[in-house]
């Protein structure tokens, strides 16, 4: 295998080969930057475009992409409070405090230098276990991914701020959006009306950037200030590094929570940084931080991000499943090329698959770099007044809202989200149990029924799923008692 990996690597750093890679990485730093696009949409702009290319070379430049949207997505998130994919969501609740604190070049080095570990422990952990993947991912059953989404409510808790009754109230809201359009596990469709559009329910893009990109906007616009409350920024960019330093611990684990979920096809990115936020509040001695800029925030979320891409790549290598909506594309390229996923990838695509992993690793580096250096260029976008950005903005956001199925119901939905989010910003209602609730139910129904339909109610005793249930109630009640204390999470 080591024999197989070195050759793999030379393959990659041939120069005709390596510039592909850096055209990958070139394209995931501009699509991750703009709010509402993500891995989804840039891996379909380079998806055409593969066709007839050496295989190597044409997933450099597929997983180059995929691997630096994890980490340059950070900047929406951290400097305009907009989320730049679903999975830098979490990152919002501390490193937009931060930023207006005057603090955006120490979270954003926080967050970078998170992901370069997170990444490059994700490439790790892949290489690590292609040999034994087989039996472990074959080991979750639908009673036990199951329990995984029900563990992923239970954080809600922790992240419901002073309130957690409205938390409850958020998340079942979220998860009544979800409920539009067709039933996940029949054909039937649910409160559509006479409505087309809503057939295929609301796009979890149009979601996130409604509750959280226009509201911030539009409270910006109406005091016509920055995104930074000070006028100059802070010089924490070496105080980020040692931020991630101190807290290796945090970071370790949260890589580890990235591999482990998103190896698990159905939750992927767009849920684990709430779970990883959600771990890293619950083993904090000091919660009192969190929501207002505490760096613990920012790190988590972040490694756990990047972590993610590498244990997403098992289940689409290894079985053809895939493990987020990123390696959804990636299948669809890997089929182009004449590739077949499957057992095949660890004898005669061998080759493949370890170009894989080298450059999930490699692009984490690059693009790390690359982010660090325009870091702080960027970063001034949060001293820029509102007035001056928030036009372009709101129209990157309109565009990005519309692209999803190119309806009018987009744009119609984007401003009806975006009021409820407004308005629960104004009265201090939590936003983030809505984005959870509604990832988490089109699992929670299918699993339930699919465990049900095949088990009857015997997966009740399966080990694994009391274990996992016994985390969920003991998550659940370290939420209750952290209000009890008022040492509430973020809203």
């Amino acid at each position: 295998m080591l024999t197989a990996a070195f050759d793999a690597l030379a393959l990659i750093l041939d120069p005709s080969r390596l510039v592909f890679m850096l055209l990958g990485v070139g394209v995931g730093l501009v699509v991750g930057v703009i709010p509402g696009l993500g891995g989804v949409v840039g891996m379909s702009l380079l998806l055409p475009f593969v066709y007839g290319m050496d295989p190597h070379a044409a997933i450099a430049m597929l997983i180059g992409m995929a691997a630096v949207i994890a980490t340059s997505d950070t900047f929406p998130s951290i400097l305009i409070g907009v989320p730049g994919s679903a999975g830098s969501q979490a990152t919002i609740l501390d490193g937009y405090p931060m930023a207006q604190q005057g603090q955006a070049g120490r979270a954003l080095s926080a967050a970078f230098s998170a992901s370069l570990v997170g990444g490059l422990i994700g490439a790790l952990v892949l290489f690590a276990i292609l040999p034994i993947a087989r039996p472990l991912v074959l080991a979750f059953q639908s009673p036990h991914l199951f329990m995984f989404t029900v563990l992923g409510l239970c954080f809600v808790g922790l992240l419901s701020g002073k309130y957690p009754f409205r938390g409850i109230l958020a998340t079942l809201l979220g998860m009544m959006i979800a409920m539009l359009g067709s039933a996940p596990t029949t054909v039937t469709f649910r409160y559509v009306g006479d409505s087309l559009y809503l057939m295929d329910g609301i796009p979890l893009a149009i979601l996130a950037m409604g509750l959280f990109a226009l509201p911030e906007i539009l409270d910006l616009l109406a005091d016509n200030r920055a995104v930074s409350r000070v006028k100059t920024l802070s010089s924490g960019w070496k105080e980020g590094i040692k931020d991630t330093v101190r807290n290796r611990w945090l970071v370790l684990r949260s890589s580890a929570l990235g591999v482990t979920i998103g190896a698990i096809p159905g939750l992927g990115g767009s849920v684990v940084d709430w779970l990883s936020y959600g771990q890293a509040v619950q083993s904090a001695k000091d919660k009192t931080r969190f929501g207002q800029g505490d760096v613990r925030g920012v790190i988590a979320p972040e490694s756990s991000n990047n972590a993610k891409e590498g244990g997403s790549l098992i289940p689409t290598m290894l079985f053809g499943i895939p493990g987020s909506g990123t390696t959804a594309v990636l299948l669809g390229g890997l089929i182009l090329l004449g590739i077949q996923p499957g057992p095949s990838m660890l004898t005669s695509e061998l080759s493949i698959t370890l170009t894989i992993v080298w450059t999930l690793a490699l692009a984490n580096v690059f693009g790390a770099l690359a982010c660090f250096a325009l870091s702080r260029p960027i970063s001034r976008l949060s001293t820029v007044p509102a007035s001056k950005f928030a036009p372009f903005l709101l129209v990157i956001m309109l565009v990005g809202a519309y692209q999803n199925t190119q309806q009018w119901g987009d744009l119609i939905a984007f401003g009806v989200i975006g009021l409820i989010g407004w308005l629960f910003k104004a009265y201090d209602w939590p936003r983030a149990p809505v984005l959870i609730g509604f990832v988490l139910a089109p699992s929670i129904e299918r699993y339930l029924t699919i465990s049900s339909s095949r088990y009857g109610w015997s997966w009740l005793m399966d080990p694994l799923v009391i274990l996992i249930g016994i985390i969920a109630v003991a998550v659940l009640i370290a939420g209750i008692r952290a209000k009890q204390k008022g040492l509430g999470g973020a809203s």
